[in-house]
């Protein structure tokens, strides 16, 4: 029976084992032999996944099976589950191992257990228990009522997947992390209104599904990297580390963004159905450094009504973006800088110093003169131009004018293939 592994030294064989942590592996270790099982007192890290219980033994449940290898473990620092549990479950463990875990990681599987919202302890309450945990992530969860939680003052990563949410409990469980480096809500319904005040914060993921019309205030003096998904007011005062942000909005509309300064943004991705038109301006102001620039919004206006982009100058947009080196525009932008007014009257002198890489994508054959003159604009000032490529999806129109145009694109591509690529 595994003769060079047993003629190892205690400590080599409990270092070996430490390192194992699937539940079901643990469990075979276990039946190995005395020496074996004592040794599996030094894991630091256990993971049950989903089918871990399929065939339990002696009809013996997840909470019991879980508990008993919490128990014989001296110090657990990470508890990873993801098969089913109950509340009275999770409050055993933790009230083993709770002290000492750093990493919990749980598949709470109750958004539709209606149920729970009379669950005295919730399952929620129960992580309270952990009050030392570093990162802390949760799938599927119900957060409809503030949780029974003190502060976890150790507690760096904060990750939501998949939640529905009430606005006064989830502002609850924030203000409980004082000290996260890292936020990420994903896929989260029922938000209204969040308002998040973290001095540590650098970087936060935000997706909200809905009507899109969630309202954000966000206080974070350290943040770098920002992504809001379904958000129509956005408030960010404090931004002068901010290099990577994201704003989008699949089924709502943005209406108002208020940044502070953007001097460090070296990436902005802006997308979505509708923006207000003060709003796109305002934000292509504020991030007059960016370096990379995606843009696809379909379209502005205010309100209900749909609007298409009014003109933007050639010249002056990118005079107004000097440091940009990879722009990916998308159908309405690239309509609004091929108006007729944007090339009459370039200076002699106008060039687009650092763009390296640009992806466009056409949507339509209208006025095809003009997006021409664009791309052959694009190649003439662009004097580090690296690549250009051209995507261009199914056309609305007549077949003959997207034909024509199409046979331009082609024509320009093999005047400058080794810059242009169509796709």
């Amino acid at each position: 029976m595994f003769p060079a592994i047993e003629s190892l030294p205690d400590v080599i064989l409990q270092y070996i084992l430490s390192h194992i942590s699937n539940g079901r592996d643990v469990a075979y270790c276990n039946c190995v032999s005395k020496r074996w099982k004592n040794s599996l007192a030094y894991i630091r890290s256990l993971c049950f996944s989903r089918n871990a219980f399929d065939n339990p033994p002696h009809d013996e449940d997840s909470d019991i099976v879980v508990r008993r290898m919490v128990s014989a473990v001296e110090r657990l620092e990470e508890l990873i589950v993801f098969c089913p549990f109950s509340p009275s479950g999770l409050a055993s463990w933790l009230a083993l191992a709770g002290p000492s875990l750093s990493y919990l990681e749980l598949r709470m599987d109750n958004l539709g257990d209606t149920a729970i919202v009379h669950e005295s302890p919730s399952k929620l309450d129960c992580i309270g228990a952990a009050m030392n945990l570093e990162i802390l992530k949760l799938w599927g969860v119900l957060i409809e009522r503030i949780p029974k939680w003190d502060e976890f003052h150790n507690l760096k990563i904060l990750e939501v997947v998949g939640a529905r949410l009430e606005d006064a409990a989830v502002n609850a469980v924030i203000r409980s992390c004082p000290n996260l480096t890292k936020l990420l809500l994903l896929g989260c319904e029922g938000v209204q209104s969040i308002s998040i005040d973290l001095p540590f914060l650098e970087d936060c993921r935000l997706d909200f599904y809905g009507l899109g019309n969630c309202s954000l205030s966000l206080t974070a003096p350290k943040i770098e990297s920002l992504e809001v998904q379904g958000c129509s007011w956005i408030r960010v005062p404090e931004t002068k580390h901010l290099k990577k942000l994201s704003i989008s909005n699949s089924a709502g509309r943005v209406y108002m963004i208020d940044f502070g300064k953007l001097t460090a943004l070296e990436a902005l991705s802006m997308r979505g159905i509708q923006w207000c038109w003060e709003a796109i301006c305002k934000m292509l102001r504020l991030a007059s450094d960016v370096k990379h620039l995606f843009m696809k919004v379909e379209f502005t206006g205010d309100y209900d009504a749909l609007q298409p982009f009014p003109e933007i100058d050639f010249v002056d947009f990118f005079n107004s973006h000097p440091k940009l080196l990879k722009f990916d525009i998308h159908g309405a932008m690239f309509a609004a800088l091929c108006q007729k007014n944007s090339l009459k009257h370039v200076d002699s002198d106008f060039v687009i110093p650092c763009l390296e890489e640009v992806l466009i994508t056409v949507r339509s054959p209208l006025n095809a003169e003009q997006k021409m003159s664009t791309l052959e604009s694009l190649l003439r000032y662009g004097k580090n131009l690296r690549t250009m490529v051209i995507k261009i999806l199914q056309m609305k129109g007549s077949h003959n004018s997207a034909d024509d145009f199409f046979d331009e694109i082609c024509r320009f591509r093999y005047m400058h293939r080794e810059i242009i690529r169509i796709e």
